[in-house]
């Protein structure tokens, strides 16, 4: 794919005239980058660092964790197409340039790549803006040095894209808060958060711990980058783009502020990322707590509350991290949100389809692969009759794909002889006519097609797996 005119004004090297090398554009976005990867070091005496924090980032040994972070989460290649695999070439040849650009303040990062992904409400998606390869290294090599300083500061209530913090740990946090008396909740709703960011607050925020200018001001042009979409600049006066390695660190540093205003109020509280819940021990407590802390969050952060899916509410009927709460023998217990569990059925559905043209290997493998994925996000809920009939359903979507594709008279005889069937009853039932849904849950295919016989040529069973992990 050639880079289009209005593309070249944008992908130049920073360092000089020539192109990035292209390459040809991948599908679709592979993933975010996860900030526990960040490499933990010993710098966060900030006293020591208001004049050689950029050489520290700047640092061989430093910029080389940062490239082998970069190649291990791949993704897509930025506005300049260039992908990970043609990475390490580009930077022998570009490295010291970068270094020096930088140095002197000349580096002009790249803006990033528009990307859309769905969200689970229908028709709603969720803005990435995927940078550079070369803007991914400086970005985690930024990071790196930037995490272990202000992990110093943040919040033990806070979750999200931080080392040794995982959801589960959220979750078990709100179990806690729940048994000690919280059943009513702040559900609060940043709207469109990343977007809506106010940079100069901010940049406020870094300045109070980061003195090294240079720092500062290599970060405000990374957030001032701007965006492609569809081959057409557009700059970006606020907010912080989702996909780069630098955005879930700067997003905890901002919402930090909001986690110590919370703390010294006496409110109780978990947060994974702009997702909160305040904890009450009632209704109009609950109340009362979200009508104090608006004026905090949009008049001193700047940042907008979506006021429709901010709700006050038993701690029972709200969704968190997919999960949702409920009181067994005074203990809370988790379970699965309805919604999670609707948006796996439409995955495995698809999986399942007759029509996608997947062959039946590839079909063994994404299941296994989305199974199991699955399972170790939610093994923390109490979820087995649930995927009891889970699996019966996919069962019988699996001998669906089957009789489907064994679609002549001819074929089904032989396979279902095969099977173990005897030969009258083979002849019968290869002749029916009744539809492929219909059939898929018959004796015969519940026979023949046995739970024994799907797992021998290696699907695999929620319930199974959840057995093997759960906590």
């Amino acid at each position: 794919m050639n880079v289009t005119e209005n593309e070249k004004k944008y992908c130049q090297s920073q360092t000089g005239n020539s192109l990035q090398k292209d390459t040809a554009e991948q599908e679709r976005y592979v993933g975010e980058y996860d900030s526990t990867k960040i490499t933990e070091n010993n710098i966060t005496n900030t006293a020591l660092l208001e004049s050689d924090l950029l050489e520290k980032i700047l640092d061989r040994q430093n910029l080389n964790q940062a490239y082998k972070k970069v190649k291990a989460n791949k993704g897509t290649g930025g506005v300049d197409k260039m992908g990970v695999d043609e990475l390490l070439p580009y930077l022998k040849i570009h490295n010291r340039e970068i270094v020096d650009a930088i140095r002197k303040g000349k580096y002009k990062p790249n803006p990033v790549r528009r990307v859309e992904i769905p969200k689970e409400e229908q028709g709603k998606t969720r803005m990435l803006g995927i940078p550079t390869v070369v803007d991914r290294v400086i970005q985690q090599a930024i990071a790196q040095i930037l995490s272990p300083i202000f992990e110093r500061q943040f919040s033990d209530n806070s979750y999200g894209f931080r080392p040794k913090r995982s959801a589960h740990d959220a979750i078990k946090k709100s179990q806690q808060n729940i048994n000690e008396g919280c059943k009513y909740v702040v559900d609060m709703d940043l709207e469109k958060y990343f977007d809506t960011v106010n940079q100069s607050k901010l940049i406020e925020v870094l300045s109070r711990t980061i003195k090294d200018g240079r720092v500062i001001s290599l970060i405000h042009k990374y957030l001032q980058a701007g965006v492609v979409v569809k081959h057409k600049y557009e700059e970006t006066p606020s907010g912080v783009p989702q996909g780069g390695p630098l955005s879930p660190l700067l997003s905890n540093i901002m919402l930090n502020e909001l986690d110590k205003e919370l703390e010294g109020r006496g409110h109780r509280f978990v947060r994974y990322a702009d997702d909160l819940v305040i904890f009450c021990k009632s209704k109009r407590s609950a109340t009362r707590t979200l009508e104090n802390i608006l004026p905090f969050i949009e008049g001193k952060l700047f940042l907008k509350v979506n006021r429709e899916k901010t709700v006050v509410d038993y701690v029972g009927k709200v969704k968190f991290l997919g999960f949702s709460f409920y009181q067994h023998k005074g203990q809370a217990r988790v379970r699965i949100h309805p919604k999670s569990v609707k948006k796996m059925k439409q995955r495995v559905k698809e999986l399942t389809g007759r029509n996608n043209g997947f062959s039946n290997e590839y079909r063994i493998l994404k299941l296994k692969q989305y199974i199991t994925g699955w399972v170790n996000y939610f093994k923390l809920a109490d979820i087995s009759q649930l995927l009891k009939e889970i699996d019966k359903w996919m069962r019988r979507r699996i001998r669906m794909v089957y009789w489907k594709q064994w679609k002549r008279v001819r074929t089904r005889y032989k396979n279902l002889k095969h099977l173990g069937l005897s030969h009258k009853n083979a002849i019968k039932f290869a002749n029916t006519r009744k539809s492929y849904w219909r059939i898929s849950g018959s004796p015969i295919l519940s026979i023949t097609l046995g739970n024994d016989y799907l797992k021998s040529i290696g699907f695999i069973s929620f319930l199974e797996y959840y057995q093997q992990v759960k906590v």
